[in-house]
């Protein structure tokens, strides 16, 4: 997964996510599969993950915008995450 975080509006990422559910299989997935790749796209971008089955984003002047990640494909977490990072 190589989408790129820094550069654009977007300051901090923090995944939520259930350790169980299968509503969150999806992210982990993702997790397993992909936060290797994009932590290594992006080296200084913080990234964070906690316990809980949403998503926080932080951009520019403390904006701040939730969404949830309930029963979301591995694929749908990146696409998810690609369209925050294009948020302007």
């Amino acid at each position: 997964m190589s989408i790129k975080l820094a550069g654009t509006a977007l300051r901090e990422l923090r995944i939520h996510l259930c350790q169980t559910s299968s509503a969150s299989a999806g992210v982990r997935a993702f997790i397993e599969q992909d936060y290797v790749g994009l932590k290594k796209a992006n080296p200084q971008f913080p990234i964070l993950i906690r316990e809980a089955s949403e998503f926080f984003a932080r951009y520019e002047h403390g904006v701040e915008r939730v969404a949830s990640l309930e029963d979301f494909s591995r694929e749908k977490v990146g696409s998810a995450i690609s369209q925050l990072a294009s948020h302007v």
